[in-house]
């Protein structure tokens, strides 16, 4: 029985990080192509939309691979990069 639980938890965890992946690539592709497309009707031009789905893109692209490399670090999910000292980044030692 324990075994079981272990392999539902591996499927479980594995459905999660797919979901995560996914929702990383898409959530930037589709937030600014839904923005170009507004500023494309807004302006009168056909070019935005292409241009902001490209951003869009190298966006979720380089969440996607930020991701990966922290999962393959071991590095925990929700820690961002640059995320200042206990001491407030400041780099000296309190008086």
């Amino acid at each position: 029985m324990r075994r079981r639980n272990d392999d539902e938890r591996i499927v479980y965890q594995s459905l999660a990080m797919i979901t995560q992946f996914g929702l990383n690539m898409l959530v930037p592709i589709c937030m600014m192509s839904a923005l170009g497309v507004w500023l494309d009707r807004k302006l009168g031009t056909s070019w935005i939309t292409i241009l902001f789905f490209a951003i869009g893109a190298v966006a979720g692209g380089q969440n996607v691979y930020r991701l990966a490399r922290r999962m393959c670090a071991g590095e925990e999910p929700d820690r961002e990069q640059g995320v200042a000292d206990e001491d407030g980044g400041s780099g000296e030692a309190d008086e």
